[in-house]
C-alpha cells in the first residue's frame, strides 16, 4: 500500500482527536511521517465535528459515484 500525495503541495488531512495528549502527539507524529497533513483536533469530544466531514465522504464516493480514489485536503493562506 502506498500513500498518495494530492498535487499543489496540498498533503492529504489526517484530523487527530483524543483524550491523552501524549498518544494523539505520537499518533499526530506517525501520520506526518507517513505524509498526511496531520492536524491536532484536541480532545475526543471534538470528534463529532469530524463526523460529518466522514458522511460527506462517503456520499459523494458511493452515491454520487466519484468512488473512492479522492481525499480532502486543508488549504491555507
Amino acid at each position: 500500500m502506498s500513500i498518495a500525495i494530492i498535487g499543489a503541495g496540498n498533503r492529504i488531512f489526517m484530523p487527530v482527536c483524543g483524550n491523552d495528549p501524549e498518544a494523539r502527539a505520537r499518533v499526530l507524529a506517525l501520520a506526518a511521517k507517513l505524509g498526511f497533513d496531520a492536524v491536532d483536533c484536541g480532545e475526543l469530544r471534538a470528534a463529532r465535528y469530524l463526523e460529518p466531514l466522514a458522511m460527506a465522504w462517503i456520499h459523494l464516493a458511493f452515491r454520487m459515484g466519484q468512488g473512492r480514489r479522492f481525499a480532502f485536503a486543508r488549504i491555507t493562506r
